[in-house]
């Protein structure tokens, strides 16, 4: 099979800082505006797999097993959020190398559209769009003894080698597509940003979490507790762009989700030291980036599919 444009063709090089966030902060559920629900909602259970936990007026919460990991909100009528900032992919990690594989035999089977097939060294991943043109990766992690400390050096793309990747799947024709496995999270989340050095000094300096690599002005990679990255940012469409204006089809929030109370009241007090002005919202702590990107700090346990 051959690969397809990649949307993540960069090589990267930098020196990895000091987190100041917790190392058990996790990325949380991703909250999307789309223009009709139910085609939305279609989408979302027949091709990527998520399983619909709550469905109220003009929302839907989807997830995998109980996890809730989306949450797309009806905006009839929204255009897409195209050359402005905002989300460039949201990343569901899948937790073992042959649910990938049997993912991609979905895809294969049922002839689903996807926009790149990638080996990052860290990860491998399958990346497709939703009828708005939300972007979304599907991907399995290497072992962490693989790539840790070698993050800065090695993080790259390179063409998926689809075959070995489907060797994993012994029978491929009794392989039936039930859905994303119990156990799948939000991985990571990727931003459409205006400037890489604004970007960074919010992620690294506010919220503490740790520059793994850099590709100069144009992209960075940022995490918790050495993972390769559960933040991602780049300029590649959105360089001085400004945000979408209401009535699109964009990013409603992403959502960081921290261990305890403790954490947030940090976080918070460097957000407040930073001039980045936090508010308080039944469901967390509401911030944007300087890009003008929706974060929540939710702590663990708390969070709602609102």
């Amino acid at each position: 099979m051959a690969s397809p444009r990649d949307p993540e063709k960069v090589g990267v090089s930098a020196e990895p800082t000091t987190a100041e966030i917790s190392a058990r902060t996790e990325v949380g559920a991703v909250h999307l505006a789309v223009s009709d629900l139910e085609r939305s909602i279609a989408f979302y259970r027949r091709v990527v797999g998520l399983e619909v936990l709550e469905l109220d007026s003009g929302r839907a919460s989807l997830g995998a097993g109980d996890r809730g990991l989306l949450v797309v909100v009806a905006e009839p009528g929204a255009g897409p959020a195209f050359g402005f900032t905002g989300l460039y992919h949201f990343a569901l990690l899948l937790p073992r190398r042959v649910d990938l594989a049997r993912w991609l035999m979905h895809a294969v089977r049922d002839r689903v559209r996807l926009v790149g097939l990638s080996d990052h060294f860290v990860s491998e991943a399958l990346y497709l769009s939703d009828p708005d043109g939300h972007g979304i990766e599907i991907y399995s992690d290497r072992p962490r003894v693989v790539w840790e400390g070698l993050v800065a050096s090695r993080l790259t793309t390179e063409p998926l080698d689809v075959d070995d990747l489907l060797s994993e799947v012994r029978d491929r024709r009794s392989e039936s597509f039930d859905g994303l496995p119990v156990g799948t999270v939000m991985g990571h989340v990727h931003f459409r940003v205006a400037t890489i050095p604004e970007t960074v000094s919010f992620y690294r300096d506010a919220l503490g979490f740790t520059l793994m690599a850099q590709l100069g002005a144009q992209a960075a990679f940022l995490a918790a507790g050495g993972y390769h990255h559960h933040i991602g940012a780049n300029t590649w469409e959105s360089a001085g762009a400004p945000p979408a204006p209401p009535g699109t089809a964009a990013l409603r929030r992403a959502t960081i989700v921290l261990p305890d109370d403790t954490e947030l009241v940090r976080v918070r007090a460097r957000l407040d030291a930073e001039g980045h002005e936090p508010r308080d919202t039944p469901d967390g702590t509401a911030v944007r980036d300087p890009s003008g990107n929706p974060l929540l700090l939710a702590v663990a346990g708390q969070e709602t599919r609102r």
